[in-house]
């Protein structure tokens, strides 16, 4: 499996530039306060699809050639991803197949209708979403782009960290949600070529902690029963990212469902802005292990913001 390389991050920004947001790092005097350090939040809740997922999708899919592309492209995904390929797809003028659990997100299923993409249902299991993917591809010849093992999908990811350090200099370290590891993959990988002192932090759902048991273990574990809140960080690490995660993430650092929520609601009233709960991991890591961070200049990548705020257990007082 190639491992892409910090000119694969340089040339996924020129190819999607034209189809993604260059998302906007805000600030916020009030947890800045409460941590006891600088943050600068990367607001991908604010991409395209509503999450950072729009810039690996976009990658795969531009990079195709006409024939390949026009077989059409196919993905599992529990909802952001799906999006993505779907956008991209419709993008690029071809047809998009998605294979999402039964008991993914309302939010997240329309969203991948609203950009034509055609829904396969499956159980919530990898196992089941990795072998209806497989009868689907083996049969129709699309194209598989896989939601984080993807040298195209990483690199794409990685424009993210490159977009945030361009912006901000000097950051002590960057936190990043990690579920398949596509998004801190990519982070490692520019953070290598533009701020080699930057750590790499992950932040892990206490119920889906694969990452954090897989560097205890120094080998791949994949994840057990996984029972989060936080529904996109639910996938274990694949080979690809477990390269990354292994050998250039710095510490993985683990949130309850408790403080994951406390953190989003936090963000919807002080920042006025709607996150998901996947992306206020690396929040709720930071306010419950603030003295970690004391004093630091901290990037935090605010991962997606699909909400489904007809059914959402961050809604209350």
């Amino acid at each position: 499996m190639p491992v892409p390389d910090f000119d694969d991050v340089l040339d996924a920004a020129r190819r999607i530039a034209p189809h993604v947001h260059r998302t906007p790092v805000m600030t916020s005097t009030e947890f800045d306060r409460r941590v006891g350090a600088s943050l600068f939040f990367k607001c991908e809740n604010l991409q395209k699809v509503g999450a950072f997922k729009a810039r690996g999708a976009c990658n795969a899919i531009f990079g195709l050639d006409d024939a390949i592309a026009a077989r059409g492209v196919a993905a599992h995904s529990s909802g952001n991803h799906a999006a993505a390929v779907a956008y991209a797809a419709a993008r690029r003028g071809v047809p998009a197949t998605l294979v999402i659990p039964r008991n993914a997100p309302a939010a997240k299923l329309a969203a991948v209708r609203a950009y034509g993409g055609e829904i396969i249902e499956c159980e919530p299991t990898l196992a089941a979403r990795e072998a209806r993917l497989a009868e689907f591809v083996a049969a129709s010849g699309a194209d598989l782009v896989h939601p984080y093992n993807d040298a195209r999908v990483i690199a794409g990811q990685a424009t993210c960290a490159l977009e945030l350090l361009d912006e901000v200099p000097d950051l002590d370290a960057i936190l990043t949600p990690v579920g398949g590891g596509g998004l801190i993959s990519g982070t490692c990988l520019s953070v290598a070529a533009r701020a080699p002192a930057t750590r790499v932090i992950g932040a892990e759902p206490a119920g889906a902690d694969d990452a954090c048991r897989s560097r205890a273990a120094g080998r791949l574990l994949p994840a057990e029963n996984p029972q989060t809140v936080a529904d996109g960080l639910r996938s274990s690490l694949g080979e690809l990212t477990w390269h990354f995660v292994s050998r250039d993430v710095d510490e993985i650092l683990l949130a309850g469902d408790d403080e994951i929520l406390d953190a989003m609601y936090l963000t919807w009233q002080r920042m006025k802005i709607l996150i998901e709960p996947s992306a206020a991991v690396p929040l709720a890591v930071l306010l419950a292990q603030r003295e970690k961070f004391a004093g630091q200049r901290i990037g935090v990548i605010l991962s997606g913001g699909n909400v489904d705020l007809k059914n959402c257990p961050g809604c209350r007082g």
